[in-house]
């Protein structure tokens, strides 16, 4: 589905991408101006122009927990073999993205990525499997542990989506 970027392998731009993605600035930019750009860039390009720069990103569709309206949201995930981590952070804001209410309400949601339209099923994880998960997507982006500090009481959630079959 992606390459997955340990980080290890990050490059100089990689590490101030990141870096700047966790500043209270960077967040900012990338809770709410970003995604706008990318609900357009990602499918006119097939996913190869975004605005997360080498992270993996997807555009989930899912319905809206309270509207039932289509919503297209794009997201950094991090893979696992045919599954996808989504870290419901927000950028380490006091509440839950409105897109993991959703999930939770309508766990059938399909993801694109690049060109390929994928069926897939939400879980939210809990104990050993969601540390791991966690453990997996932080190292992919190392600024989840920072939202977190920044989200206070809130624990961040952490969603698995598999494949439907």
């Amino acid at each position: 589905m992606s390459t997955f970027k340990r980080q290890a392998d990050k490059n100089t731009v990689d590490r101030i991408a990141q870096a700047f993605a966790q500043s209270r600035l960077g967040g900012f930019l990338f809770v709410t101006v970003f995604p706008a750009l990318d609900r357009r860039l990602m499918p006119l390009t097939g996913g190869r122009l975004r605005m997360t720069g080498s992270v993996s990103s997807l555009i989930l569709h899912v319905r809206g927990a309270k509207s039932g309206m289509p919503r297209a949201i794009p997201l950094v995930y991090t893979p696992r073999d045919e599954d996808l981590i989504l870290i419901a952070s927000k950028a380490g804001a006091p509440h839950h993205p409105a897109w993991y209410y959703n999930l939770k309400a309508n766990p059938d949601v399909e993801v694109e990525i690049g060109k390929r339209r994928l069926a897939m099923h939400a879980r939210e994880l809990t104990g050993s499997e969601r540390e791991a998960c966690w453990a997996l997507a932080n190292e992919q982006y190392n600024g989840y542990d920072t939202y977190q500090q920044r989200a206070g009481e809130r624990v961040i959630p952490v969603v698995l989506l598999e494949p439907r079959r």
